[in-house]
């Protein structure tokens, strides 16, 4: 499809490059920044990070480069899922602060030219929700509320009406004594699924979109959405049980089926079409920027394609892509890094606009995912391929995950396996305290001690140091940022190619712009690369834009297309004359 500015260049006039910059929206080239807000700044010494220490923080965000910041959720819950099982969706609980500071919040955040993006949980409500206690008493508005059934009886014994297994472990199917009937979670106990088949359900949800976009917020992150339908049930209001993953040996763990009925069923896209229709409404209806939704999804990319919309409906702006943190490893060569970013790329829709994700609280984090001598090279690729980049708390200073015994487990995906198992499950490690500098527990908190402990690193892995080194992570980020705001990283072409096994390159170009070249030494070998054999445009000599500790260039360097030698782990982003 061609811009306008491509459409000047083909009539043969003289552009500046300023048409496509001017059409673009605020979030296609935006910096998105994740705030797991227990852990992020504690402004009165409990313990626990919440909205006044977010809303201090604002500046610092701006200081790095952010366009916007979702907050995983602050909403009243008993916590058993640390906020994603939620007793009331219009209510601020009382850990993270009150509406007032939620309001201040948003005033903050509009004076520092930050926007606040909220995380949305449609799959479930707390069980300790008034929807969910009046649905168990079978009250007449809410008896339908949620996903009921009375069993199976075999040999004179009742059973749960499926095989399914809980993400969180275990049935899916949980006993109510007050209703004489299981309820469905595809998470935890307390987190039962609401039902979607009732149009009543839909429309109480929506009107939560309604209050917060209201409230000031610039949209949503959507939770779990392939799990809002389960397949219908039959004429007599029964379902089918999933099949066996035969490679799987545990019959409690989540993965021993294969999950054909509980998760990407059809209607679900429909949903976020629904949510998008709420959000167009709020923008007529309040004017200024476009309210977004992004939306969470571990589904095949076809499936995942179809949450952007299609040619009648528009879905989600952002429909998150998590190809950078599900497939890539440490051992992964530039082959597999050119195939997931192509494999988007071509499959993503004409129109719509790329989105990179690298981190989040529920993946190990970049440091110890990929190792802690890639954190810069990951950052350089995120923030060098188009569209707009997601990043963690922390991952901008190199943070990495921090190990956490059974005995002092929190997390309850963990907590309901074993001391054998919860390694694998618990999330907690990537969940830990924010590292402002080096003074007790990180400056975190003002008190003696903090929901989950502190890295041991934090002397030497904090804001206040990385300030103060020209190479440090956090720098190396910023300098990013900057990059970013270039016309031709904005707007411009790109070519991503494997050019040998060890090396990914990337060509960022856009008219008469300056063009850029980004080169990962994946591995741990010095290479060579001839760009000539890779790209077409280049001229002879190039500049080194950005390096970093492991480059022994400098910024303003000069090299040569046609012999570029690269140090192990080197991530290095080089221009032409314009």
């Amino acid at each position: 499809m061609f811009s306008a500015l491509k459409l000047i260049v083909v009539l043969g006039l003289i552009s500046f490059g300023f048409t496509e910059a001017a059409e673009k929206k605020w979030w296609e080239t935006a910096s998105f920044y994740q705030i797991y807000p227990r852990s992020f700044k504690d402004s009165n010494g409990d313990g626990i990070g919440d909205l006044n220490g977010v809303t201090e923080q604002l500046s610092y965000l701006k200081e790095i480069g952010i366009t916007a910041t979702w907050l995983s959720p602050i909403f009243t819950s008993p916590m058993a899922d640390f906020g994603y099982d939620i007793a009331n969706f219009t209510e601020i609980d009382p850990i993270f602060g009150t509406m007032e500071d939620f309001d201040a919040l948003i005033t903050r955040a509009k004076a520092v030219g930050v926007k606040i993006i909220l995380d949305f949980v449609p799959n479930h409500s707390s069980d300790e929700c008034e929807w969910f206690i009046k649905s168990a008493e079978n009250d007449p508005e809410y008896k339908d509320f949620y996903v009921w059934h009375p069993g199976k009886i075999i040999n004179g014994t009742r059973h749960p009406p499926t095989n399914w297994i809980s993400v969180f472990r275990g049935s899916m199917w949980t006993w109510n004594d007050k209703r004489q009937a299981y309820y469905l979670h595809q998470f935890h106990a307390k987190q039962p699924d609401l039902n979607y088949r009732n149009p009543k359900v839909r429309e109480v949800m929506k009107d939560v979109l309604r209050f917060w976009l209201r409230k000031g917020a610039a949209g949503f992150r959507v939770d779990a959405i392939p799990h809002a339908y389960e397949i219908e049930a039959d004429a007599d209001g029964n379902w089918p049980d999933e099949p066996r993953n035969e490679l799987v040996t545990d019959p409690e763990d989540y993965t021993y089926l294969d999950h054909i009925y509980t998760v990407n069923q059809p209607e679900t896209v429909e949903l976020i079409y629904d949510f998008r229709k709420v959000l167009d409404e709020l923008n007529e209806e309040l004017g200024g920027d476009e309210r977004i939704l992004m939306t969470e999804a571990y589904a095949p990319l076809d499936v995942i394609m179809q949450y952007y919309g299609n040619a009648t409906v528009e879905g989600a702006q952002m429909p998150f892509n998590f190809e950078l943190i599900s497939y890539l490893e440490k051992d992964s060569d530039a082959n597999h890094y050119a195939e997931l970013i192509n494999g988007w790329l071509n499959l993503m829709p004409a129109g719509r606009t790329a989105n990179w994700v690298l981190g989040n609280h529920d993946r190990n984090r970049v440091g110890t995912r990929m190792g802690e001598d890639r954190i810069d090279m990951m950052n350089i690729l995120l923030f060098t391929l188009p569209g707009c980049s997601v990043t963690y708390n922390g991952e901008e200073i190199g943070m990495t995950d921090v190990w956490i015994s059974w005995e002092h487990t929190v997390d309850p995906q963990a907590c309901q396996s074993n001391p054998n198992e919860f390694e694998r499950l618990t999330r907690d490690p990537v969940r830990t305290p924010f590292q402002w500098n080096d003074g007790q527990l990180a400056g975190f908190t003002t008190g003696n001690s903090t929901w989950l402990p502190v890295s041991d690193n934090y002397k030497l892995v904090n804001v206040k140091r990385e300030r103060g080194i020209t190479m440090s992570h956090l720098n190396i980020f910023k300098q990013l940022q900057t990059l970013r705001s270039e016309t031709t990283m904005r707007n411009g072409d790109v070519e991503v190619k494997a050019l040998s096994e060890n090396v990914l390159g990337i060509k960022r170009s856009y008219g008469g712009q300056k063009t850029f070249v980004i080169l990962l030494n994946i591995m741990n070998h010095v290479e060579s690369v001839n760009l000539n054999a890779a790209f077409s445009s280049l001229t002879n000599e190039l500049t080194y834009e950005l390096v970093t500790d492991k480059s022994p260039r400098r910024k303003g360097d000069k090299a040569y297309t046609d012999s570029i030698l690269l140090m192990p782990k080197e991530a290095v982003v080089l221009s032409t004359t314009a």
